[in-house]
């Protein structure tokens, strides 16, 4: 096992204890969470995407939450998504939604799930939006593209799409019907604790495989959303759109809040469409200790801020 996968494996078990969770619960906010989630509220984070638009970015934004364990939460949570998409038509903010099935009630009942997507993407309908699925861990990759499926036949490509890891075997084959379909995919390289049963281990294979589906999706003339931080393969590809004389209107790179801000602004002088994953709210915990995980360089940061006076 690698160094990298060693300290992802340790990250993880520090964040499952109860008690770490619980300090920083109480003070995450103040000790480095606030780095990588806008705010808790909503109307806190209009502030921060009001920002990001002024420097030329995009948002996409993700109410937290995942795994809730009754249908009163996951309707709380389609609620918001609901409000989020109004909020951004009242304010006529640069940015979309991202939705995680499993805080809709996937885990529950896949029917009651799709119910609260059929509102939410309805919604984007009426109001000219665009929202996008997340993809979770590999246990429920099935059933979020079967849901997907059903909404995108319903809605239409310009208002649903969907998310693509390059870590799991099954993607390439995935990918291939989505582009069929002309879906607009974000690809990503995955950011789940997953098995050598169905994904890649070595960031090596991840990186390449990630690279092959960019270019597949792209060389079939479909919308892609490029999600890395990684200069090389953003180097990459710059490269390939320049060598197929593939527009910048055809791809974005998407990148998290709070990380290479810098490269961020960058592309954007270079005239690159950049959007920004944008995520609020109180349930950040998991998605904060993914964060971590993925590149535990961010630890040191979180480290300096609890120190900090």
């Amino acid at each position: 096992m690698s160094l990298e996968a060693l300290l992802r494996k340790a990250i993880f078990a520090v964040a499952g204890n109860r008690r770490v969770r619980s300090i920083f619960e109480i003070y995450g906010m103040r000790v480095g969470v606030s780095r990588f989630v806008a705010a808790e509220s909503l109307e806190d984070t209009v502030q921060r995407v009001r920002s990001l638009n002024g420097e030329g970015l995009m948002v996409t934004l993700d109410f937290l939450g995942e795994s809730v364990a009754n249908k009163a939460l996951a309707r709380e949570a389609a609620d918001m998504v609901v409000l989020t998409m109004k909020t951004i038509r009242k304010y006529g903010l640069q940015a979309n939604v991202s939705v995680k099935l499993t805080q809709l009630g996937l885990q529950i009942d896949p029917y009651f799930c799709l119910q609260n997507m059929h509102r939410i993407t309805a919604k984007a309908k009426e109001l000219g939006q665009f929202v996008r699925i997340d993809m979770e861990d590999s246990f429920v990759t099935g059933e979020t593209l079967d849901i997907f499926q059903i909404l995108l036949h319903k809605y239409g490509k310009e208002h649903i799409g969907i998310v693509i890891q390059s870590y799991l075997y099954r993607s390439e084959q995935d990918l291939r019907k989505l582009g069929a379909q002309q879906v607009n995919v974000r690809i990503v390289k995955g950011a789940y604790k997953e098995s050598a049963d169905v994904a890649f281990q070595s960031k090596k294979d991840v990186d390449a495989n990630y690279m092959k589906l960019v270019e597949r999706h792209m060389e079939n003339g479909c919308y892609t959303a490029v999600a890395t931080h990684d200069e090389k393969l953003i180097r990459k590809v710059k490269r390939f759109v320049d060598e197929r004389k593939i527009t910048r209107d055809r791809f974005e790179f998407q990148m998290l809040y709070g990380v290479a801000g810098k490269l961020q602004r960058r592309l954007v002088k270079e005239g690159y469409r950049v959007r920004i994953y944008t995520p609020f709210g109180k349930q950040w915990y998991p998605y904060f200790t993914r964060r971590i995980a993925e590149r535990p360089a961010n630890l040191w940061f979180v480290i300096k801020s609890m120190f900090r006076k």
